[in-house]
């Protein structure tokens, strides 16, 4: 009996003592909780305070040494954030909250607002560190050499932002549509890049409609004036494009600043010289020149003097060179019987003397002379099947093969299908459709006189 007692006292004082502990360790664990002691929204300006993650710490719905924060996103999502290729991933940080332990914590949100949660800052309030750092979400670019631009496509996409999306928090779009302003004068004052991306904006104004002003992607907008937009004799100059008196091409340098105020034009008559030179560049005279086979330089001498003389309301006329001749090559393709050219084409090989033939090695015959015609000049898909034709090359054929277990002699016969149009100087498409036939080919042999390198296949 004596011996039952001794053990349930030393099993009592056993529960005691364990009880004991759990109850120190508990109060041990609610002491080691932070404790919220200040709290304030951010009121500095809110595109310096852009972050990104460090990857240093994870982001939890409440300051991360609080009772009951829960993980928002984990310390190795956050470090994939950081490396993150897109302007969607950085964050705002716009409120903050510092612990009795003297750690400060932010709340911050991604530019998508897939992510909003609280970040461990470091210690000093105010200031970014531990789990973020300050962000530059764009960075300057290099102004376009024509300033005075058009929307590309008219329509929903290509606007204006308040912003380039996701480089500011909420950036939004100053017109969903450009429709109404296709043919508006737009002047580009200001050129960025998104720092991840490296996709161009440009800022625009529009002296019509100021409420078009804001940011749009570079490729939004373009120097040409719309086929659709009127002279207006007031910011305008028409130029015609002339060699040996004789006008080959012709197009608008619009909405010109007057060269006494530097502000866009409103009379007509007015002095735009300056601007007039600057918007008139090579790669200018390029663009309106385009499939005419002529060449605009804006050093040549008659050509500055006639911009720099430039009023608006005027015509003037610049001088240009015909290019010099060159050549076509033909890539040649077995298609379908309709000559659909969207369906999937295979290229035609090149026969190879003293190889074996097969039913897709076209022994290519000498010409008498490549496609030939004035460089940068557009052909038509007419032009191109004329030559083929005029040059023997309907008609194409592979050497003889053979076939296993069979003595009969095959070869396969390629007939034009259809031809696509082009620029001259650089290569072209043509689409064979191909039946086999037995007997003896008519394939003949290159030779050293004449054109052997009309085509690229190999």
């Amino acid at each position: 009996m004596q011996s039952n007692l001794a053990k349930s006292l030393y099993l009592g004082l056993a529960a005691l003592s364990l009880g004991a502990v759990a109850t120190v360790s508990t109060t041990a664990q609610a002491a080691s909780k932070a404790k919220i002691v200040s709290s304030k929204t951010l009121s500095t300006d809110a595109t310096k305070r852009n972050v990104q993650p460090t990857g240093k710490n994870a982001l939890y719905s409440k300051p991360g040494t609080v009772k009951g924060a829960k993980t928002v996103a984990s310390k190795n999502t956050m470090n994939k954030l950081a490396s993150s290729k897109k302007s969607a991933d950085y964050f705002r940080a716009y409120y903050q909250k510092t612990t009795n332990k003297g750690s400060v914590y932010y709340k911050i949100v991604s530019m998508d607002g897939k992510y909003r949660g609280y970040v461990y800052g470091g210690k000093k309030a105010g200031t970014f560190a531990g789990g973020i750092k300050k962000a530059s979400t764009t960075k300057s670019a290099k102004m376009p050499a024509n300033t005075t631009v058009y929307f590309a496509k008219p329509g929903k996409s290509g606007v204006t932002w308040s912003a380039p999306k996701y480089t500011q928090y909420k950036a939004t779009k100053s017109v969903k549509d450009t429709t109404d302003y296709a043919n508006d004068v737009l002047t580009v004052t200001s050129a960025i890049k998104k720092s991840r991306e490296g996709s161009t904006y440009y800022y625009v104004t529009d002296a019509t409609n100021s409420n078009v002003n804001g940011w749009v992607y570079s490729k939004g907008v373009t120097a040409t004036k719309p086929a659709g937009a009127t002279f207006n004799a007031a910011t305008d100059v028409n130029v015609n494009f002339t060699a040996s008196g004789k006008t080959v091409a012709s197009t608008t340098l619009s909405g010109l600043k007057a060269d006494a105020t530097k502000a866009l034009s409103t009379v007509k008559g007015t002095a735009v010289g300056n601007d007039a030179t600057t918007q008139a560049t090579d790669a200018w005279g390029k663009a309106a020149l385009t499939g005419t086979g002529y060449s605009y330089v804006a050093s040549d001498s008659s050509n500055k003097i006639a911009l720099s003389n430039a009023k608006t309301g005027d015509t003037i006329s610049l001088v240009v060179n015909q290019n010099q001749p060159t050549t076509s090559k033909f890539t040649f393709y077995k298609t379908a019987g309709n000559g659909d050219l969207s369906q999937a084409a295979k290229g035609i090989q090149a026969y190879t003397t003293g190889k074996t033939a097969t039913e897709n090695t076209v022994a290519f015959p000498t010409v008498s002379a490549g496609f030939t015609g004035v460089s940068e000049a557009t052909f038509t898909a007419s032009d191109a099947s004329t030559y083929l034709t005029n040059a023997g090359l309907a008609t194409l054929d592979t050497p003889n093969y053979k076939k296993s277990n069979d003595t009969k002699e095959y070869y396969t016969e390629f007939k034009l299908s259809s031809t696509i149009a082009g620029t001259f100087g650089s290569s072209t498409k043509a689409f064979y459709t191909a039946s086999e036939k037995t007997g003896t080919s008519p394939a003949k042999a290159q030779t050293t006189t004449g054109v052997n390198d009309y085509y690229t296949n190999k």
